[in-house]
């Protein structure tokens, strides 16, 4: 969505973990080096470990990329499973086939083998990838160990690699898991980037995204280094979201207030543009579905239908030269009746000479849909190409997707791969520059409060004057929890964002019903 504006090819700070921007420090580039050599050694187990955020599952991504030919990966993600459907999980990785409805681990085990000894005397080499091993339980850790059994009478026909976080070693120093933690052959531990490694990190994710100019102030710089701990998802988000609050302010230099306004934002301050509370889920849902995506990108895929079929990415392939910035704003003013003039101001300089205001922010499909307004979508896709879309109509697990002139609608589930919370929406406070709404304030903002706040609770409005008084806080309080807002009366953006949506009378563009 910024990257026009600063120049850039892509944005830098996405918290996919795409290996293409992986950095790899010294304790990154020796653990990469372990799970390489987990992938050849004879049997046993490789372990990884490190806080949440520290780049494991980028360095998982890579070495998926850097696969030898002979090496075969079942990859589990989901490791909270029984018994049964961890085994189950592993041979339908490795295409083995196996019923929905099959329990018997035992059969399996026997299918598994097979297919083992078939590899082996090919040359081949089979691995199981776990992610967040710490989650598995105790008897599937067990069940784990008893698959390293499987061997001929020279070789293990199995490797085992466990990433997870720093709770995984605690696990494994169990006293009834011993026989497994004595088969683990390489122990590696992420640590934080130091403050000089996160600095090049941040320069370094700059440049492959084509930076060319000082974006970030030296002492926004040395701020958001501080700030990200040396956790490298933490620094992403806090950039990323310094970037968009330049982009909404037509700042060209992120400086240190921005830098500080992301930090309180994404620490769940009460005052940011909207709510943070989906931040930390977003955040775990884009790093599994992104690899998901990735991986079954790379296995290889079964024929094609002939029968031709419309999916989301192939629209957005088709219509690539109306999935920019400027198209997307050209939508998204045609849906308030207003012309966009490329060639004039900045999109939001536009907005804002109309009386409207730029929001830029992450968020769900279920926080865009009490919004009820048409926004802009940042979409990416698994080649990391950005696309802006316009979501037009969302509602009964389907969206309707605008590019341009051209109209798609698709499930909700084929959205979320590569929608990762970006969104950019459009509206009209009721009073010009309009911050928050304080209890005891008084002005005209007031007499708008009231019809809102009726309107949204489905009463007739309350007789008052032009003062936020204790009754009408109680009614904005009420509003507030039926809504999951933060209830303290404090009519900030999101809950005059909401408010203003639910006015039936409303001019606003709303989000159509979906069409399919």
């Amino acid at each position: 969505m910024y990257t026009g504006f600063f120049g850039l090819a892509e944005k830098p700070f996405t918290i996919t973990p795409d290996p293409r921007f992986l950095f790899l420090s010294e304790r990154h580039s020796e653990a990469l080096a372990h799970l390489l050599y987990g992938l050849e050694e004879a049997g046993g187990f490789t372990q990884l470990t490190g806080e949440v955020g520290t780049g494991k599952t980028t360095l998982i991504r890579s070495l998926l990329t850097r696969l030898p030919a002979h090496v075969e990966v079942a990859l589990v993600l989901n490791p909270r499973l029984s018994c049964v459907e961890f085994v189950r999980t592993i041979l339908k990785e490795l295409a083995i086939p196996v019923s929905d409805t099959e329990s018997s681990i035992p059969v399996m085990v026997d299918r598994l083998n097979e297919y083992l000894l078939k590899a082996h005397g090919a040359g081949r080499r089979v691995v199981v990838l776990v992610d967040e091993a710490q989650q598995l339980p105790i008897e599937v850790l067990e069940q784990v160990r008893l698959l390293t059994n499987l061997e001929t009478t020279s070789a293990k026909l199995l490797q085992i690699i466990l990433v997870g976080q720093p709770e995984l070693r605690d696990v494994l120093a169990r006293d009834d898991l011993r026989q497994l933690a004595q088969r683990i052959t390489t122990r590696t531990h992420l640590d934080p980037l130091t403050p000089d490694e996160s600095l090049t990190y941040i320069r370094h994710r700059l440049a492959i995204a084509g930076a060319t100019t000082e974006i970030f102030s030296p002492r926004a710089l040395k701020f958001l280094v501080r700030a990200g701990q040396g956790i490298p998802r933490l620094i992403n988000v806090i950039a990323d979201r310094a970037l968009l609050g330049a982009f909404a302010k037509d700042a060209h230099q992120v400086d240190i207030q921005l830098v500080r306004q992301a930090v309180f934002e994404v620490a769940g301050n009460t005052d940011s543009v909207l709510s943070r509370r989906w931040l930390i889920g977003l955040a775990a849902a884009a790093v599994a579905l992104s690899i998901i995506l990735a991986w079954h990108q790379l296995k290889p895929r079964p024929p094609k239908p002939t029968a031709p079929t419309v999916n989301l990415v192939d629209f957005l392939h088709a219509h690539g030269n109306e999935t920019g910035t400027d198209s997307a704003f050209d939508s998204l003013f045609q849906r308030w009746n207003l012309r966009f003039n490329p060639k004039g101001a900045k999109p939001c300089q536009q907005a804002a000479q109309v009386g409207l205001q730029c929001v830029a922010d992450r968020g769900t499909l279920a926080q865009l849909r009490r919004i009820n307004r048409p926004v802009i979508l940042s979409l990416v896709d698994a080649e990391s190409r950005e696309y802006q879309v316009v979501l037009s109509g969302l509602s009964a697990g389907w969206v309707n997707i605008q590019a341009g002139k051209s109209l798609l609608s698709v499930r909700e589930e084929e959205l979320s791969p590569i929608w990762f919370g970006d969104f950019l929406l459009l509206w009209r406070p009721p009073v010009a520059d309009l911050k928050n709404i304080l209890p005891g304030q008084q002005g005209s903002e007031i007499t708008w409060l009231r019809q809102a706040v009726a309107a949204a609770l489905h009463q007739p409005p309350t007789p008052g004057t032009d003062i936020y008084d204790r009754n009408l806080q109680m009614l904005v309080q009420s509003f507030q929890k039926s809504y999951h807002l933060n209830v303290d009366g404090i009519v900030g953006p999101e809950t005059q964002m909401l408010l203003d949506a639910a006015i039936p009378n409303s001019t606003a563009p709303r989000l159509a019903p979906e069409s399919h």
